[in-house]
């Protein structure tokens, strides 16, 4: 008899064992997500005038995406895709941005990257800016998150008054999960904030599995960077705003190298979309445009336990396809029923250089919420142009061939009268198909 009991706690000792073992090899996330940075602000995209040796550490220890894309050309709308998986017309959020007199927000209905990651038994984490509501219903510890620390919108919205319906905003609100804890931070040390708190989150939950969410504020405009940093770049203070977001980026990579989790974390890097100061040369445009410069941004991502180091990858790939593909890696079941607009792409994480995706189309969406383009394979198709916050100007249809040309200067529309109704039929049923 004691024999028996002695085998069946052997036993439960060695399947708790398992199950922890398992735990403890989910891979950590962290997605660390710029706002405003272009296509050509980073060292190995090119960038002039600073260095930014931690995101190019990055992409030698991982792969660098030159194909790599944000489904907005503006804050809110990106930040709906990127956690929901899916275009924000679905999450009706994809015309302008939430402003501090706005009573919307990304509805609790929606499924959250979040969510599903508590579904898969981790700690959640945002420190940085949300942008997606700031009634109470809308933030982050309603949207799957167990902890945030932040401000609710961008940081131009700080004491900002808006002349057309006369409203003052309040001096930027920062709060610690439901509490507001600060008010009009100087914003020089925002960088420095949101580190040193992203850092304590990752010492807090070292031993299991977490997914941190870090939406710096910067570049944003206004710029600001602390003493440490100002005068650093040859560029002027937004090169020295980059090299300091640079300088968190290799703080978070040594808190998890300090941790014993570097290994088995997944570190995903990029922008909301294209930049108001900086560059997406060689791409044409910026950000609120949907020209590539818009909403083609850097992407690199790092896992060392299981994908290769520098590799550049030509794939065409958006940041509403991490959702599936890291639900797909950490085991997290999703509702039945969600539709994904991004794609799992695990498979070409893991081999990069041989694995070719299907070919798939990626839509364009104006600030105004507008369908302006279409992208499938080497083809852009543009029927109308939003150009920034001007949209009264008309604008020619007109076709590019992106591996010909990417800077979008040749229409190539009159001879391709074909591809042009092709892509057109495609945008219109993808458009009627939005509720």
């Amino acid at each position: 008899m004691k024999q028996n009991q002695l085998l069946i706690i052997l036993l439960i000792a060695f399947a708790f064992g398992c199950q922890k073992k398992s735990e403890i090899e989910k891979p950590n996330i962290v997605i660390f997500f710029t706002d405003d940075q272009g296509y050509a602000d980073v060292g190995c995209y090119g960038a002039k005038g600073f260095e930014t040796p931690n995101m190019d550490k990055l992409a030698n220890n991982g792969i660098r995406f030159t194909n790599f894309y944000v489904p907005a050309t503006v804050c809110t709308p990106s930040r709906a895709g990127l956690l929901t998986g899916r275009y924000p017309k679905r999450a009706g959020l994809h015309e302008g941005v939430i402003a501090p007199f706005s009573e919307h927000g990304l509805s609790p209905d929606e499924y959250t990257m979040a969510e599903m990651f508590k579904s898969a038994g981790y700690k959640t984490g945002i420190v940085g800016k949300w942008h997606l509501g700031h009634k109470e219903e809308f933030m982050p510890n309603n949207q799957g998150f167990d902890y945030y620390f932040g401000v609710p919108y961008s940081n131009d919205m700080d004491n900002h008054y808006y002349k057309h319906n006369n409203f003052q905003s309040p001096p930027l609100p920062v709060f610690r999960n439901t509490k507001q804890v600060d008010s009009g931070p100087n914003q020089k040390y925002l960088t420095k904030m949101f580190t040193e708190e992203a850092v304590g989150f990752i010492q807090r939950n070292k031993d299991e599995p977490f997914f941190l969410y870090m939406p710096h504020c910067m570049p944003h405009t206004p710029l600001h960077a602390s003493e440490n940093f100002v005068g650093k770049s040859e560029l002027g203070l937004y090169g020295d705003v980059i090299m300091e977001l640079d300088w968190s980026m290799g703080e978070i990579i040594k808190s998890l190298k300090e941790a014993g989790v570097y290994e088995n974390t997944i570190v995903v890097f990029t922008s909301d979309n294209g930049p108001r100061v900086g560059s997406a040369l060689p791409l044409r445009g910026q950000k609120a445009t949907t020209w590539e410069g818009g909403q083609r941004v850097p992407g690199i991502i790092s896992w060392p336990n299981k994908i290769p180091k520098s590799v550049v990858c030509s794939e065409i790939v958006n940041t509403m396809d991490l959702f599936p593909t890291l639900a797909d890696i950490t085991g997290a079941k999703v509702p039945e029923g969600l539709d994904f607009d991004g794609v799992n792409v695990v498979e070409l994480l893991k081999n990069p250089k041989d694995v070719k995706l299907n070919e798939r189309p990626f839509y364009y969406y104006s600030r105004d919420g507008i369908l302006d383009a279409v992208r499938l394979g080497k083809w852009k198709l543009h029927i109308s142009k939003k150009r920034g916050w001007n949209s009264k100007e008309s604008f020619p249809v007109s076709l590019f061939n992106l591996d010909e040309d990417i800077a979008e200067k040749v229409n190539l529309a009159d001879e391709n009268p074909e591809i042009v109704e092709r892509l057109r039929k495609i945008m219109v049923e993808f458009d009627s198909s939005i509720i």
